[in-house]
């Protein structure tokens, strides 16, 4: 008598993300329920420090604050860029912008090798919350962004995608 049985090769994942008002981690919890492997996730922001080497896979991603991606996940990729180099890889921005304006957003917010060297890549869209900002943010937004309300253009499309695409 013969038993088949599928063996599913199970991938250890590691999310490391930044955010300033939450929009990157309502997109971190949405990638978590799409990807079929043991998932680690990590705010830079509270544990910069990281063992990439108990890692098969590495997923990064941040948002466009105040003109460009949080200090603690450029400093990350900076420092840990070799080692990022031979993991799969995938990055991730949310961002208000579309178009050339976000490509050029996510091309500024990481390193060329590392842009080069990903798996998946993924513009998320993104959120304003004024109840999360304070008042200088405020006035910025609504000045730059010619913004005065609560904003969402989170994009489930390019979430799944992304996660198909890291997946596979």
């Amino acid at each position: 008598m013969y038993i088949w049985t599928e063996k599913r090769i199970v991938m250890s994942t590691l999310i490391l993300y930044t955010t300033t008002h939450g929009c990157t981690e309502k997109c971190v919890r949405f990638l978590m329920l799409r990807l079929n492997d043991e998932v680690t996730v990590v705010n830079l922001k509270n544990t910069p420090e990281q063992d990439l080497t108990l890692y098969d896979r590495v997923i990064i991603g941040g948002s466009i604050h105040m003109g460009g991606i949080q200090k603690e996940l450029r400093k990350f990729c900076d420092q840990n860029q070799d080692m990022l180099l031979r993991k799969k890889l995938g990055l991730f921005l949310c961002c208000l912008f579309e178009g050339e304006v976000a490509q050029k957003q996510f091309e500024e917010a990481y390193p060329a090798a590392l842009r080069a060297h990903a798996t998946a890549t993924g513009l998320f869209g993104g959120e304003i919350t004024f109840g999360k900002m304070n008042a200088l943010q405020k006035m910025v937004v609504k000045k730059v962004a010619k913004i005065s309300q609560d904003v969402s253009k989170l994009d489930e499309t390019a979430m799944n995608e992304f996660a198909r695409a890291v997946s596979g």
